[in-house]
């Protein structure tokens, strides 16, 4: 296993590291705005900031105008500050102060395909141990969804959802694009590694066993968007396993609809 650690790493630093890319101040500023995308997100996603921005531009009645629908708006919010400080905010610092060349940062397709056998293994084990927590435990059960009234109706889950998938995208290409793509030319595999700290440290607020596998799945996928050059495949994974907990949680609660 470990052997094939090093092959992967070796044929990536043979690919991505560029001799010839004198851009030494990529890494650092990248990182540095890198830091702004994660304050900005961790700040202002909150419900309660969400509900201050209302009252703000339209008073108390024009929160209680959202009736029982105050928290899925409020999560949509969420949904929408991911975006913005994970995809917008890294785009602005890649076409504006980068200069740089969005092709680096693994928008596109690339080799995803090629790589399919990785993604389905890293997906199917996951998926293994969230039947297993699930069935055989009650805090997966009771965390997710995060929108606790995502049973309520179709259109309460569909919209959950929907939101939800946004944010993995906006996630994807901040960790596995945007990270990756910025520190690659000058540090090859050791990117991953870069990735990987503060990729887990946003884990931190989750459940103790989603936060610790947090680290190996960072360094998987990470392997998985080097090599195939696109952040799609860890998206599909994400998103297979963030539906199929919410789904297994409101089954198991006697919650859907």
């Amino acid at each position: 296993m470990w052997r094939l650690f090093i092959h992967t790493f070796s044929e990536i630093d043979r690919r991505e590291i560029d001799e010839q890319d004198l851009s030494r101040s990529r890494i650092p500023i990248a990182l540095f705005c890198a830091g702004l995308s994660l304050l900005f997100v961790h700040y202002l996603k909150f419900n309660h900031v969400f509900y201050a921005f209302l009252k703000y531009i339209g008073g108390s009645g024009l929160v209680r105008s959202l009736g029982g629908y105050a928290d899925l708006y409020a999560y949509v919010w969420w949904s929408c500050i991911n975006v913005v400080g994970f995809v917008v905010m890294s785009l602005a610092c890649i076409k504006w102060i980068l200069k740089d060349d969005l092709k680096y940062y693994h928008v596109g397709w690339g080799s995803t395909h090629r790589h399919w056998k990785g993604y389905l293994a890293l997906l199917s084990s996951i998926l293994i141990l969230v039947v297993l927590v699930t069935v055989f435990g009650k805090d997966f059960a009771e965390y997710y969804p995060f929108y606790r009234l995502a049973g309520r109706s179709a259109f309460d889950l569909l919209v959950w959802e929907f939101a939800y998938v946004i944010q993995f995208i906006a996630l994807e290409f901040f960790f596995r694009g945007f990270l990756l793509g910025a520190c690659k030319r000058q540090l090859g595999s050791n990117a991953i590694f870069v990735m990987m700290l503060p990729y887990l440290m946003f884990h931190f607020p989750k459940l103790w066993l989603e936060a610790s596998g947090a680290l190996l799945f960072g360094l998987f996928l990470g392997m998985l968007a080097l090599r195939s050059r696109s952040i799609w495949g860890g998206v599909i994974v994400h998103v297979c396993i963030a539906v199929s907990m919410d789904l297994a949680a409101l089954i198991k609660r006697g919650a859907l609809f």
